[in-house]
C-alpha cells in the first residue's frame, strides 16, 4: 500500500513537479488564448505563472492555489475595469472594425441644393451627406459613417 501513496520522489523515479504542472497549465492557457483571442486567458496565465514561481520557491500546494487565484483573478478584474473605463464602443455604422469604408476618402465636386452629393467610390456611384456642422464645399472628404446606402463625410 505504501507504493500507491508514494509519489516516487524518494525512489528517484521521474515525476512531474508541481511547478512543471503550473508551467504546463500556463502554456495551455496561452495557447487557447492565441486560438480564441480571449485576452482574459492571458490574465489567468499570469496567475498560473505566479503559482509556478511560488512552487519553485517551495510553497505548499495550498499557497500555490491561493497565489494562482489571487494573481490571476486580480489581473482579470483589473483588465476588465481598465477596458470598461477606456473603451468607447462606436455603433456598427461608424466602427472601422465592422465597416472598412470608414476612413475612406472621396472627392466631392459639388453639393446639391438638398444637401446631398454624388461621388464615385470603389467603382460605384454613392450618395454623400455631410456630417452635422460640416460646411458643404467642394473638396476631399473622409467617410465618417454609413447611414443605409449613404456615406456620411467630414473634411479631411
Amino acid at each position: 500500500m505504501s507504493y500507491i501513496a508514494d509519489t516516487g520522489r524518494s525512489k528517484g523515479r521521474n515525476c512531474m513537479t508541481e511547478s512543471t504542472i503550473w508551467w504546463l497549465m500556463a502554456g495551455v492557457a496561452v495557447t487557447i488564448e492565441l486560438l480564441t483571442g480571449t485576452f482574459y486567458l492571458l490574465m489567468i496565465s499570469i496567475g498560473l505563472v505566479a503559482a509556478a514561481i511560488s512552487a519553485h520557491m517551495g510553497a505548499g500546494i495550498s499557497v500555490q492555489i491561493l497565489v494562482a487565484a489571487v494573481i490571476g483573478g486580480g489581473a482579470t478584474v483589473a483588465w476588465h475595469v481598465y477596458k470598461s473605463k477606456t473603451e468607447t464602443r462606436l455603433p456598427a455604422n461608424a466602427n472601422r472594425d465592422v465597416n472598412l469604408d470608414i476612413g475612406g476618402h472621396v472627392q466631392v465636386g459639388s453639393w446639391q441644393a438638398d444637401g446631398l452629393a454624388q461621388v464615385q467610390y470603389r467603382g460605384a456611384q454613392w450618395t454623400v451627406v455631410a456630417a452635422p456642422g460640416v460646411a458643404q464645399q467642394a473638396g476631399t472628404y473622409k467617410v465618417k459613417e454609413l447611414l443605409g446606402n449613404r456615406l456620411v463625410v467630414e473634411p479631411v
